[in-house]
């Protein structure tokens, strides 16, 4: 199974504000694995980037403005995705950037459907625990010691390493929860009711006889006394 690891860098935090893409990092992962296939490409905004966004990644509009703007690039993009499955850490952000800039350019639209929400999975996995790319890195011990700045290659890249250990994680739990008495795992059992037909054995007269003959060798019988 194909998938593709994908991260975004943009100008500022809302496209509605008019806030554009300025990177786009792809990571191809085929059953799990990481494939060493990329798409990697920076984006001209035509617009300035906001100081938190450069302090963030490092990224500003002297050196964007010399690449190619979305137009140029998109096709690009949309044969590397294909129509397989996108893991992304807070997908509705990288989403809504990536469907805002589609929009202005083809009628393709990436359905939500298709995509893995790795901080979704994160904050349900692992509850008041943060759940940062940063954090996650930190749990299952991935050097992400070249993440001075965000890169949207550099972080899908350490994405696909997060996402791969999750899924790991997942398959090993499964396999040595089989016979939990946890809740969860339990399955509802549907019995049907068991219904018992009466059996009468009537006795023949020699089996009357004898078991009279019987009784009457008992002396004081209890049955007698009421």
């Amino acid at each position: 199974m194909r998938e593709v690891v994908l991260d975004t860098e943009t100008t500022g935090l809302y496209f509605v504000d008019g806030d554009r893409v300025t990177e786009v990092g792809c990571v191809e992962i085929i059953d799990k694995k990481r494939t060493g296939v990329t798409y990697h490409t920076y984006v001209n905004p035509e617009r300035e980037v906001s100081p938190r966004a450069e302090e963030i990644s490092g990224l500003n509009y002297r050196f964007l403005k010399d690449h190619r703007v979305f137009r140029d690039i998109h096709q690009e993009l949309l044969d590397f995705i294909q129509d397989d499955v996108l893991v992304i850490h807070n997908a509705p952000f990288d989403i809504g950037f990536l469907n805002n800039e589609l929009s202005g350019v083809c009628a393709y639209i990436i359905d939500s459907s298709r995509v893995v929400d790795t901080l979704t999975i994160a904050r349900e996995k692992y509850p008041g625990s943060p759940a940062t790319l940063d954090a996650l890195c930190r749990r299952f011990n991935i050097d992400s010691t070249s993440r001075v700045k965000h890169g949207a290659l550099i972080d899908a890249a350490l994405l696909a390493e997060v996402y791969i250990e999750m899924s790991v994680e997942v398959v090993q739990r499964s396999i040595f929860d089989v016979g939990s008495n946890s809740p969860k795992q339990k399955k509802e059992i549907k019995r049907q009711p068991i219904t018992i037909t009466e059996r009468v054995f009537k006795p023949t007269e020699d089996e009357l006889l004898a078991h009279n003959e019987l009784l009457s060798t008992i002396k004081n019988p209890l049955w007698n006394n009421h």
